[in-house]
């Protein structure tokens, strides 16, 4: 049997109806797994309003199947404000605070949480494991989009730490984003499906940030326009994360691709590239001789060459690193057959509203898992929903 317009069953594709449909219409069935019942409301937490925050506060807004019913920030300041004034589009009676105490005490189905990571901001490093198994362990489901979106690759210890505290409060963790994530996981592992051999799947995400208007972004996170020496202090931290979330795309991949037994060893290799001029970009002046392109790249290799590969490039302005490679973000495949997919620069036009989307849309697929760590491995698959 088949989901069909008022349908509730799951099944196959062009299933013949019985009961009420002629046995002689045929409907175009989807076969994926029911989620939810439309009727349920699923009451939610907001972790932060930052630029993800805000966009899930609105989300949240839109849908009539989420009723926000906690608001965590981290600046003290914004303790008491009305959700409406943190990013939320419309009054919802929720006021913001400071307090853990405050959000674990909530009855609350899903915790939203999108802060800065603690592995790179701020001085306690693990304060997102901590917030994720008090959470966990007060019954509250969580999404996170600070990466973990495979635990494993962090060791057991994590692994163990995570399905503890899931264990004692019957519920459920998942990482999400855009990329790592949608563009570097998910949909490598959909294309692989039209595949009967794959020998090499390769990611790569070119992006210009010379009209990116954050320096906060671009400067402090990502650390351009520093000299050498400077890039190599203060990016210590933010390589280590980077490093973990990649490291977790490309195991990740490799084990949908049924090779996990087979992983050697995860490569990791960064570059940068020095301006030769002073460079103008929307966050600010890059200096001459200070860093204006990045390049990374990950590869997980099995049986002795590459299976799946991440590649980016980060320029800070379009002529910084010419013999770097040029393009928009692809995914390649070879095998049988051999698929090549480009997104040309632009393609989403709010990547970090389409990251708060991700999270929002997997509520009720990751409040329905059973408990413990649910990757995009485990989950069916995450979709929206159409306009009313």
């Amino acid at each position: 049997m088949a989901v069909c317009a008022a349908s509730t069953a799951v099944g196959g594709v062009f299933t013949q109806l019985s009961g009420e449909t002629p046995a002689h219409v045929r409907v175009w069935c989807f076969p994926w797994r029911v989620r939810q019942s439309a009727a349920m409301t699923y009451r939610v937490v907001q972790w932060t309003t930052g630029n993800v925050g805000r966009a899930a506060l609105r989300g949240i807004d839109e849908r009539d199947d989420l009723e926000l019913v906690g608001l965590y920030v981290t600046n003290p300041s914004k303790a008491g404000q009305p959700a409406s004034e943190l990013g939320a589009d419309r009054a919802t009676g929720v006021t913001a605070t400071a307090a853990v105490d405050d959000i674990i005490a909530l009855d609350a189905d899903v915790v939203i949480h999108t802060p800065l990571p603690s592995l790179v901001y701020g001085d306690d490093p693990g304060r997102d494991v901590d917030d994720f198994c008090r959470l966990l362990a007060s019954g509250k489901n969580v999404i996170t989009t600070v990466g973990y979106m495979y635990p494993a690759v962090h060791g057991p210890e994590l692994v163990a730490r995570l399905g503890a505290a899931c264990t004692t409060g019957n519920s459920t963790f998942h990482g999400t984003g855009a990329n790592p994530g949608w563009f570097g996981d998910v949909l490598p592992l959909t294309m692989a499906g039209l595949s009967t051999r794959v020998d090499c799947i390769a990611v790569q995400e070119i992006s210009n940030f010379q009209h990116y208007p954050s320096p906060e972004i671009m400067f402090d996170m990502m650390n351009f326009g520093r000299t050498p020496d400077a890039f190599a202090a203060g990016a210590a931290r933010h390589r280590h994360w980077l490093d973990g979330l990649f490291t977790e795309a490309v195991t990740m991949v490799a084990v949908g691709l049924g090779a996990g037994d087979r992983i050697d060893r995860v490569t990791s290799d960064m570059e940068t590239w020095l301006a030769e001029v002073d460079l103008n970009t929307a966050a600010g002046l890059v200096a001459a001789g200070t860093v204006a392109g990045q390049r990374w790249r990950w590869a997980a290799i099995v049986d002795g060459t590459p299976l799946v590969e991440q590649e980016t490039v980060w320029r800070m302005h379009a002529d910084a690193a010419p013999g770097w490679p040029v393009g928009d973000w692809s995914i390649r495949i070879d095998g049988d057959p051999r698929m090549h997919i480009s997104l040309p620069h632009g393609w989403n036009r709010d990547v970090l509203g389409s990251t708060a989307a991700h999270a929002l849309n997997a509520i009720s697929s990751v409040v329905a898992a059973a408990p413990g760590i649910a990757t995009f491995l485990d989950l069916p698959m995450i979709v929206g929903r159409a306009r009313r």
